[in-house]
């Protein structure tokens, strides 16, 4: 992640909406592809004070702030004032199912979850992973932000309700809310005794079962299946069953990145990814923050190398405060060849290189 400043000369982080300092309105610019603060104008709209494009807010940050992004283009006619009804960003569009907002407390859930997919559509673009709509020859992205559905009553031992489950099912991202409840996830994490659990996390994973459908689905599954296993034999629902029944594969340490990953050839994948872009977003960040030289994203094993020492000094710096490892997982030589694989898919550009300004996407 990169750094930010404001033209105050405050620093500004990713996830800011205004300069603590100045108190301007601040938030990603698409054409600059900065967080930078904006100029109001007269005809309701901004312009950002980086690069002067025409900017609006995002409906969900002018309405709700649980967004900071704008989107470039004139306030709609007849909307002066009001200049956001209607238009969705770049992260918002995806969006098919927000949480129930007169449900006290889903407005900070869903702020978390926007900021989580935000970050890892940020590490999308970094490493030039696909993402989007039929049209563009990927699966059309959605994102379906749900909750349990608890019964208020029980008649004579009924119990009803429905359960929702963090997924991916053909490009729709499925995250229940509960995610964004720190107490709740942390328990799920102890129970399940998973080194890492985060919401960020679980967008990285879906995502890894998304860019599977995308760039591996009938075009790259023999190199795939050489490499992670099998994903039709055994079936899904049966290595699940297994799993569970049974537990992690021996000796997996050093042959998977974690134990749900033993699973199945899937799962295996999106774990993989997820260390991958935990990888690549981690050097990137500790060369903006001055704390490690410019990675060579282009370069698998220079990449896997600096994530492995960086990983380690980090690991150090977390004991010191008696903190969760930063870096859980060996990377040994079989899961540096998972990872050669899911770079083979990537096109690493600059994370400074400004894309065509997204377009307003309407309701």
């Amino acid at each position: 992640m990169r750094r930010f400043k404001c033209s105050c000369g405050n620093e500004l982080f990713f996830e800011n909406s205004v300069c603590v300092k100045c108190k301007r309105d601040v938030g990603w610019c698409p054409h600059c592809r900065f967080i930078t603060d904006v100029k109001s104008t007269d005809d309701g709209g901004f312009t950002c004070s980086t690069c002067g494009e025409h900017l609006v807010k995002c409906t969900n940050y002018a309405s709700f702030n649980v967004c900071n992004h704008f989107v470039a283009g004139q306030p709609p006619q007849g909307e002066q004032g009001k200049t956001s009804a209607g238009v969705l960003c770049d992260a918002c569009r995806f969006n098919r199912v927000i949480p129930d907002l007169s449900v006290p407390g889903n407005k900070e859930k869903w702020y978390r979850l926007e900021s989580a997919k935000r970050r890892v559509l940020y590490d999308l673009d970094l490493l030039g992973f696909p993402y989007g709509n039929n049209t563009e020859g990927i699966p059309k992205l959605a994102f379906d932000f749900k909750a349990d559905i608890v019964p208020t009553q029980k008649f004579r031992g009924m119990t009803g309700g429905q359960k929702v489950f963090t997924g991916h099912d053909n490009g729709v991202i499925t995250i229940n809310i509960q995610e964004a409840d720190d107490v709740f996830r942390e328990t799920l994490r102890v129970n399940m005794g998973e080194a890492q659990r985060s919401l960020l996390g679980h967008f990285r994973h879906e995502f890894g079962h998304y860019i599977w459908d995308a760039m591996v689905k009938g075009k790259r599954e023999p190199e795939c299946i050489a490499i992670f296993g099998d994903h039709n034999n055994p079936p899904y629902d049966a290595a699940l069953k297994g799993y569970y029944k049974d537990g992690p594969k021996p000796n997996w340490l050093t042959n998977y990145v974690s134990a749900y990953a033993t699973m199945h050839p899937w799962e295996d994948f999106a774990e993989t990814f997820a260390v991958y872009v935990d990888g690549a977003s981690a050097l990137d960040t500790a060369w903006h923050g001055g704390l490690w030289p410019e990675p060579n994203l282009k370069n698998v094993d220079e990449m896997i190398e600096s994530y492995r020492k960086l990983g380690v000094a980090l690991n150090e710096m977390n004991r010191n405060n008696g903190l969760l490892d930063f870096l859980p997982e060996v990377i040994a030589e079989p899961i540096r060849v998972k990872l050669r694989f899911i770079h083979s898919l990537a096109n690493p550009v600059r994370a400074d290189a400004p894309p065509q300004a997204a377009a307003a996407v309407a309701v």
